[in-house]
Order: C-alpha cells, then structure tokens, then sequence
C-alpha cells in the first residue's frame, strides 16, 4: 500500500511541479491517512478502501480537534490521491467521490496598522550584521509583499538595485518582478555592503541573499524567530504571522487607493478571488475610522 503513495509524491513534484511546502502538506496527510487504515482498520489494499473509511478517518481528527481548515485540506488531499489511484489502474473505483468537504469560514487577515508597521521596521538595530540583515529583510518583506518562502529563497542575483526591482519565484514555479521602494533598497544596499560580508564564511560561500550565523541560507524557521522577537521589541500586541507584513503589504496598498488587479500580480495571486479578501480587511478599517470620528456615527 505504501509505494503508491511514493508514486503519487513523485507525480505532484514531477509532473504537477508543487512547491515544497505544499508537497510536504499531501505528504503528512496522506501519510496520517495511510497509518489510520493500516493500523486502526488493517487494511492491505487500496481497492478495499470505501466511503465509509474516509468518513471515519475525518472523524477521527474532527475528535482531535482539528479545525475545518486542516480537515478541508486532509479532505483535498485523500480526493487527489484517489483520483490519481483511479487514473493509474490502481484502483477500480474513487471511494472520495461523494466525500464533501468541510465549510471553511474565512477569516480577515491580520494586518498591521501603518504605524504598528513603522514601530515594527524601526525596531532592528543596524549596529551589528544581525541587525542590519534584519531591518533589510523586514524593509524587503513589506516593500514586496512577497511570501516567507519566496524571500529564504531569494539568491543575490534576484535583487536589482539598479533598475529597482526584485525576481522571485512563487507558487508552481512562477516567476515574477516586484518593485522594491527606496527605503527598501536602502536596507539592502547597506546589507550588501556591510552586513552579509561578514556572515559570508569563506569555505562554503553561499549565493542565498539572507544569510544565518553559519553562513547558509536562513531558514523559514529561522526567519520566523527574527520576526517575532522585533514584533515584542516594537510592543506589538497582535499576534503575528509569518505573513502578516505580505497582508499589511496588500491592505495598505488598497487603502491608499491602489488597484487590485496591480496587487494581485504584485502578490502573484493565481485568482482575484483571494486578493479580494483584503478589500475587506479595508472596509472595516474605514467603518472603524467611520465610528470613530464621525458626529453622528
């Protein structure tokens, strides 16, 4: 039972060409699934598997206390897999056909405030390499809008200072050129300059823009610990995201009068559908602004 499972790993980074993270997410839930069927129901082959057994699989992390989220997501994944067993032969029917997938309730993203978002580029301090790596990486973040992942993976080559701009490649391998602002720059160019020289070790010179204490390429992990000791410096009540500057990014931009379909392509959106969730996150910004100062509010 295991090897179709490899099989179908291979085909979503071959053939379909996922990113990582999201590979990594059908590989932990389709390994979850596989265990539950092996060990709970004993199962031995894929063509016993039926409705019922998904069913109670779902079940089982609805009583773990998975949200609706996660069990959308296991529900997509366990219905890609059997498609593709169904495509390959190697299995005679789809039991996931009639399994729906759990109601989501989207919820508005986290943005900053502007000046939330000032408090909390101000707080690195450039008087060592670690503090100039940090303010260039939180200056690049919110000038681009771009994902965590798309920024470790950035290489030196990918900034034009010059010309001002950025080259990233986000999700299905899709390249884009993002416009960097002056301040932004700035950080970087001092970065360049006086900060990655000296985390640069000289037997294993990496081509990675953000650099660790080792000289590689900083980690998403790494990356997340940066952002959330300067978001406690700053004093930042809201709990943060990774991505919460790429929606204080696309939300400022939209308050400010910027046109959608410009942001989509700057965040490099497949779908309109989901730019258009920060125009909501603006609309209760205004009503807030509304009640606040206006007479008869």
């Amino acid at each position: 039972m295991k090897d179709p499972l490899e099989d179908f790993i291979h085909y979503l980074t071959i053939e379909k060409g996922l990113a990582k993270n999201t590979l990594l997410s059908y590989k932990r839930d389709l390994n979850s699934y596989y265990k539950f069927l092996k060990e709970q129901l004993q199962m031995e082959d894929w063509n016993n598997v039926s409705r019922v057994h998904i069913v109670q699989f779902l079940g089982k992390l609805k009583e773990e206390g998975k949200s609706s989220k996660t069990l959308a997501r296991h529900t997509a994944s366990i219905r890609s897999f059997h498609q593709f067993l169904l495509r390959e032969r190697i299995s005679e029917s789809d039991p996931s056909v009639l399994i729906e997938s759990p109601q989501t309730q989207k919820s508005l993203p986290k943005v900053l405030s502007q000046e939330e978002t000032e408090a909390l580029l101000n707080a690195p301090e450039p008087t060592d390499a670690f503090g100039i790596r940090d303010k260039a990486i939180l200056e690049l973040l919110y000038a681009t809008g771009m994902r965590v992942s798309e920024l470790i993976e950035l290489n030196i080559d990918n900034v034009h200072i010059e010309m001002g701009f950025v080259r990233c490649i986000g999700k299905g391998n899709k390249e884009r050129i993002i416009p960097v602002g002056q301040m932004a720059l700035d950080s970087i160019t001092a970065y360049l300059t006086s900060g990655r020289p000296k985390l640069v070790h000289q037997k294993d010179k990496s081509d990675a823009l953000f650099l660790n204490h080792h000289g590689g390429r900083l980690s998403r992990q790494g990356l997340w610990k940066i952002i959330k000791k300067l978001a406690m410096k700053a004093n930042i009540q809201k709990s943060l995201t990774p991505h919460t500057l790429r929606h204080s990014f696309a939300a400022h931009l939209l308050m400010n009068g910027a046109d959608l379909r410009a942001v989509q392509e700057m965040l490099g959106h497949a779908d309109i559908s989901t730019t258009q969730i920060y125009t909501h996150v603006t609309n209760v910004r205004l009503k807030d602004v509304y009640s606040k100062f206006h007479p008869r509010a």
